[in-house]
């Protein structure tokens, strides 16, 4: 079932009012042109939208990623944004699947991580009433912050929106519910208070949620507004965004999509961190947003922010951070995943990218500033594909109009000759056998006698092989025989070590890179004893609220063991863990960009329950009890 609204411009060119508007820098030549007054113009007119060959292919591609077999997705609303409104604005599938109810343009989705811009939006909406500085500590902003790293005074606010805060990750206690609640940041903040840094605060930039979730408290702080209240009256009022709020409270039945589970449709669904990812909105309403960044932070004739803010939210800010071993794959800004999408890149078109997930919706969301252009894609699922489709609605809408001369063609990688072998232990090399910890199950390398290095990652109670044999090629890379769409490399950065996964992405017109694991040195003693003692052993989550969305997947078990190609690390539930004390444990790596994120460090706490004594293992602010208990 599918609700559609388009608007046609056929027949109207683009006004020279919004082409004086636009910057010049990096605009291909046909859209340049498009944009003069002379009537001996040869570029073409703009599509008739409702006619439009990439908004066809949208169209289909929905359907068909709606109908696989086993998809999890239900729902799916796009909108996409062209010159000076929204052109195409589409839903599918069911709002409610159990029930049979449709969804239509006017229903919200839940847009996950694109609040990120949002959040970052309302932090520069703040400093150009100067009431703070990019670069002013946040101790100096929010006095009641602390941390047990004494580092954590050098924390800035623009640390906060750029991921190099140095915070641990993402607080798991109630992150997802299904009733309102509102205190998730003043938990998330007494956390951080128990935590220490996982890294120098601008070392490197590792996706965080909490630094975002902080900024709600920093934005009260400085305001006296509560978040929502100074999103709703300074952004999302202005823009004339009616359906965009938090779940401050329950929304209207019928207003929203049910996520579907299990074969059920369950109740709304409220994203707790609300800068982080709390905002539920319509695709068009969202799109409003975009036409503001575009217009250099005005909307309608009223400006809304600053055109340097808009400047600011878009320069690379991976230049300021000192290890940042794929810096070519994520060139994020403030709030922005990337300020050079790559897929787009490869069309040769610039686009700032944000990605969004939830347990329950995944979104996208793309600004096309010198071409005037913007689409939100939602659904609610992670199986759709939202980037590809994204990507190629965007690069034929860019070529439909001219903007370009065509499609990018997509990589066709062909595995380089092998080059002859260097030992691992050569001097110099970078490759390096033994274990690579992140924040995913760990993975191994193992050296051959032929020169060839095995790949293997722990799936919880042995070592499994990745890919067949890995040999190193003649562009320094190491690949398998066979499989062109993956390979790998080692890089060191001054005394740490990384493995590299390079792979084609999105509709494969581009390479991206991502460490995935740091190699981890020797232990020089084994785990103490009263570690010993706890192994093996098995963690339940226990204090979620009634409410949150982890009692779908209950009993959450973590198991604790030492690892055998590990000794002396503890190894619990996905990451490998250094000993500190014989209570507490600690953060071993610093890996740039997603695979560092979310890591935690544990204290072992006795406790008295009623005259029994027990052992409870705390992080940050989540509490897991020994399993199995009396609890069920």
């Amino acid at each position: 079932m599918t609700y559609s609204n388009l608007k046609s411009n056929a027949g109207s060119g683009v006004s020279r009012r919004l082409c004086l508007g636009l910057p010049l820098a990096g605009l291909a030549a046909p859209w340049l042109q498009a944009c003069g007054g002379s009537s001996d113009d040869k570029a073409p007119a703009p599509p008739d939208w409702a006619d439009s060959k990439a908004v066809q292919w949208g169209r289909e591609s929905i359907r068909a990623a709606l109908a696989r077999p086993g998809a999890a997705t239900t729902a799916i609303s796009v909108a996409l944004f062209a010159d000076d409104r929204v052109v195409w604005r589409e839903a599918f599938g069911y709002a409610d699947r159990e029930k049979g109810v449709p969804a239509t343009v006017e229903t919200i989705f839940n847009v996950g991580s694109v609040s990120k811009v949002v959040t970052t939006l309302a932090v520069l909406i703040l400093r150009d009433r100067s009431k703070l500085k990019l670069d002013q500590p946040l101790f100096e902003l929010l006095p009641s912050f602390r941390m047990l790293s004494p580092q954590f005074t050098r924390i800035t606010v623009r640390h906060l929106l750029s991921h190099s805060s140095g915070f641990p990750g993402n607080n798991m206690r109630d992150n997802g519910t299904f009733a309102p609640y509102l205190g998730y940041a003043e938990d998330t903040q007494k956390a951080l208070e128990r935590s220490h840094l996982k890294h120098e605060p601008g070392e490197l930039a590792v996706y965080c949620n909490d630094g975002f979730t902080i900024v709600e408290r920093l934005v009260e702080a400085i305001d006296g507004r509560t978040f929502p209240e100074f999103v709703q009256q300074e952004i999302f009022t202005p823009l004339e965004m009616h359906s965009a709020g938090y779940p401050v409270k329950p929304s209207p039945e019928g207003s929203y999509v049910h996520p579907y589970f299990k074969g059920r449709s369950l109740p709304q669904e409220m994203s707790t961190p609300f800068a982080t990812g709390g905002i539920f909105t319509n695709a068009a309403d969202m799109l409003k947003f975009g036409q503001m960044l575009i217009d250099h932070g005005v909307y309608r004739g009223r400006r809304i922010v600053s055109a340097e803010a808009i400047q600011e939210m878009a320069v690379n800010q991976s230049v300021r951070t000192a290890i940042n071993p794929a810096a070519e794959s994520w060139k994020w800004g403030l709030g922005w995943d990337s300020v050079q999408q790559a897929g787009m890149n490869a069309g040769g078109v610039r686009a700032w990218s944000k990605n969004g997930g939830t347990t329950f919706f995944a979104s996208e969301f793309f600004v096309l500033p010198e071409l005037r252009m913007a689409m939100l894609i939602v659904g609610s699922g992670h199986d759709y594909e939202s980037g590809k489709l994204a990507e190629g609605l965007l690069l034929r809408a860019a070529v439909e109009r001219g903007a370009v001369p065509g499609l990018p063609n997509p990589l066709a990688p062909v595995i380089p000759p092998v080059a002859v072998p260097t030992p691992l232990s050569a001097p110099g090399t970078a490759a390096r056998p033994g274990v690579y910890a992140s924040s995913t199950p760990p993975l191994q390398v193992t050296s051959e006698l032929d020169g060839s290095i095995a790949l293997l990652s722990w799936d919880g109670s042995a070592w499994a092989a990745l890919h067949g044999p890995l040999r190193s090629r003649t562009d320094g890379n190491w690949w398998a025989e066979g499989n062109s769409q993956v390979n790998y490399r080692f890089q060191t950065v001054g005394e740490r070590h990384y493995l590299i996964r390079r792979e084609l992405t999105g509709n494969a017109l581009s390479w991206g890179e991502s460490p995935i694991g740091e190699w981890l040195p020797p232990e020089s003693a084994p785990l103490p004893a009263a570690w010993k003692a706890r192994l093996p052993s098995e963690w339940r989550f226990a204090n979620d609220s009634p409410e949150s969305v982890t009692r779908l997947f209950s009993p959450i078990v973590w198991r604790m063991a030492e690892l055998d190609a590990a000794p002396g690390y503890l190894l619990l539930e996905n990451q490998l863990l250094r000993i500190t004390s014989d209570d507490q444990a600690g953060m071993v790596v610093k890996i740039p960009g997603v695979n560092g994120r979310d890591l935690f460090e544990i204290s072992m706490v006795k406790v008295d329950v009623q005259g029994v004594q027990s052992e409870q293992l705390h992080l940050g602010s989540v509490i897991f009890e020994r399993y199995p208990s009396d609890t069920p």
